[in-house]
């Protein structure tokens, strides 16, 4: 099958052909038609982390059409229509520990730790692909899985409901966007930030009530903030955080050390909240609504030969949403 290939870490993909693989027990192939970009696939180039072996495909986010099935697989047929979550947990995760499967020992991430969908076909275990939403084009079905799912695990662990004031730190991005779109879905005030002026208009468009400049400082008080950036943002957010709040992170691009002060934290009463991405219950949740209304923002779509150029926008931070590879 053709794929971006990337044989070592440090390094570059390239265009090429690898086997193509065969399911085995418990799992089925997806043939793909739509691949979204996520920063792990840069990251991976850089060494941070790396694949535990290679050649390695990357590609978090999948949707595509079931062509082969494995053994003991009765509950899908060649020809389905799916979308594939990014999180991947034991079915046995799944049934004990529900809605937090994704916090056990056992997960991995497709993309990161197996080959993911930046290729033609992709093999995944057949308890995680939901049903493709109907109304949805697959570029649509790409663009939601991993952005829409950490979004919906980081306000529901920051106890987001109507009239909850959030502040979405970054108002670019994958999750920023799916945060802003989510937390204004469930009735929240939101606020957002960014650097750049056309992205603040933007997210006033998609339904901030203000869009701060990210350098701050922001001259709100909230209940919640939602930050994928980390450093760059950390101190003006700390600081918009109102007694008794939550600061729920799910990601660093902006640089990975903070200065903490704890008693900032304790006397305030607030809460430092960890995701990553959300688990199988939740990627189920997210779909449901999804498919009733739930906006997916894509920035632009790329032929799935282009990924380079997919590449260095997104390395960029130029895009709004998110960015899928056409199959």
């Amino acid at each position: 099958m053709r794929g971006w290939i990337l044989e070592e870490s440090p390094g570059d993909y390239r265009w090429g052909e690898v086997p193509t693989p065969v399911p085995g027990p418990g799992e089925v192939r997806i043939e793909v038609r739509a691949s979204a970009l996520n920063h792990i696939d840069l990251w991976l180039t850089r060494g941070m982390p790396k694949p535990r072996s290679f050649p390695h495909v990357s590609g978090s986010d999948v949707a595509g059409v079931i062509d082969m099935v494995g053994p003991g697989v009765g509950d899908w047929q060649p020809g389905d229509e799916v979308v594939m979550e990014a999180g991947i947990t034991s079915h046995q995760a799944i049934l004990t520990r529900g809605i937090d499967s994704i916090v056990d020992p056992g997960t991995h991430l497709l993309g990161e730790h197996r080959w993911g969908g930046h290729a033609d076909y992709v093999v995944v275990p057949a308890w995680h692909p939901v049903r493709k939403p109907k109304h949805l084009s697959w570029v649509e079905c790409a663009a939601y899985p991993v952005c829409h799912v950490t979004a919906w695990r980081m306000l529901r662990k920051g106890r987001v409901q109507a009239g909850t004031k959030v502040l979405v730190v970054g108002g670019g991005g994958g999750v920023a966007v799916a945060s802003l779109l989510i937390a204004k879905y469930l009735g929240a005030e939101v606020y957002a930030t960014s650097r750049d002026e056309a992205k603040r208009t933007r997210a006033k468009e998609l339904g901030a009530v203000e869009a701060f400049d990210s350098a701050g400082p922001y001259p709100v008080k909230v209940e919640v903030v939602v930050d994928s950036v980390g450093a760059a943002t950390w101190e003006p957010a700390v600081r918009a955080l109102d007694n008794g709040g939550r600061y729920v992170t799910c990601g660093a691009t902006g640089g990975v050390e903070v200065p903490l002060l704890l008693p900032r934290l304790f006397f305030k009463q607030q809460e430092l909240i960890g995701v990553t991405t959300g688990s199988h219950l939740e990627f189920v949740q997210v779909t449901d609504h999804v498919a009733r209304g739930l906006p997916v923002i894509v920035d632009e779509v790329f032929p799935f030969d282009a990924y380079p150029d997919a590449l260095t926008k997104l390395a960029k931070c130029e895009q709004v949403g998110k960015l899928v590879l056409e199959h």
